[in-house]
């Protein structure tokens, strides 16, 4: 998403069938964007207690790059959080 924000947009919009303006478009691209996301408290968590999640440990928006968990995960960390997630 991150090399082809727009083209990635739009094939969303054609999927949903539904059609945005250029200018819209724009401002999805804006605040969809790490940086932005990054300093956005409704997408980085940081107002989730310390207790709960660690910023000083990893961030909750860290590089977009896919794979980057191997260099925060054990594999087995990785395994038990795809179990948790599959529980929903």
């Amino acid at each position: 998403m991150e090399e082809t924000p727009k083209w990635e947009i739009q094939k969303i919009l054609k999927f949903l069938e539904n059609g945005l303006s250029e200018e819209i478009i724009n401002k999805i691209m804006y605040h969809t964007s790490l940086d932005v996301m990054k300093q956005n408290p409704m997408a980085n968590y940081i107002s989730i207690p310390r207790t709960v999640m660690d910023h000083s440990i990893s961030p909750f928006v860290r590089k977009g790059m896919p794979g980057d968990w191997q260099n925060h995960f054990t594999v087995p960390q990785n395994e038990k959080f795809d179990e948790d997630y599959k529980k929903g």
